[in-house]
């Protein structure tokens, strides 16, 4: 005997539940999910819904929000939190920076040119980030250091006479060390 509805003993006979039928207090269709053909069920392996799905208040993600709201998964995503092998260049821009203050939230590596002395600094100080500047100080001007930037007087020196030269940073967060090559001109 198949039905469409759930049968419950009603008395001495049993009956199919209807909608607006009362069992226990709760009232089918009002209190109780009465059947409906369109109603997925756990165990569908096709559901249509329209309009908004929610589970617990919170929107369920469908296959259009991939892509567009949600990102489709890739195998080459990298993630902070696993150790990854890059196979491919990974660049950054270079910023050019003429007033040897370099602000380490706008990239890695910088151009600095300078058109009169200045105090060698790095703001924004992230544990971890490293770069260079490349430094044109053909004009030899006097560059000193901000109190949190670590060079050795021997490259401050060096960079404040003629020449270009590649400055290395490495940051702990605090203090950016850095280390000068020869002048390359």
């Amino acid at each position: 005997m198949a039905s469409k509805y759930p049968l419950v003993l009603n008395g001495t006979s049993i009956e199919e539940l209807q909608s607006a039928d009362n069992v226990a207090g709760l009232v089918i269709g009002t209190d109780i999910q009465a059947y409906d053909a369109d109603t997925a069920k756990y165990d569908d392996t096709t559901a249509n819904f329209t309009g908004t799905l929610q589970n617990g208040g919170s929107n369920v993600v469908v296959d259009t929000d991939i892509g567009s709201t949600v990102q489709a998964y890739d195998v080459d995503t990298l993630k902070a939190d696993t150790a990854d092998t890059l196979t491919a260049p990974f660049r950054g821009t270079i910023t050019t920076d003429n007033d040897l203050s370099f602000d380490l939230n706008a990239t890695n590596n910088f151009s600095c040119t300078p058109s009169a002395g200045g105090t060698l600094t790095f703001t924004n100080h992230t544990a971890g980030q490293s770069g260079y500047v490349l430094l044109d100080n053909s004009s030899g001007y006097a560059i000193t250091a901000a109190a949190t930037t670590k060079i050795t007087a021997t490259d401050l020196t060096t960079i404040s006479t003629a020449g270009v030269y590649l400055i290395s940073y490495f940051d702990n967060g605090t203090n950016a060390y850095c280390t000068v090559s020869a002048s390359y001109a």
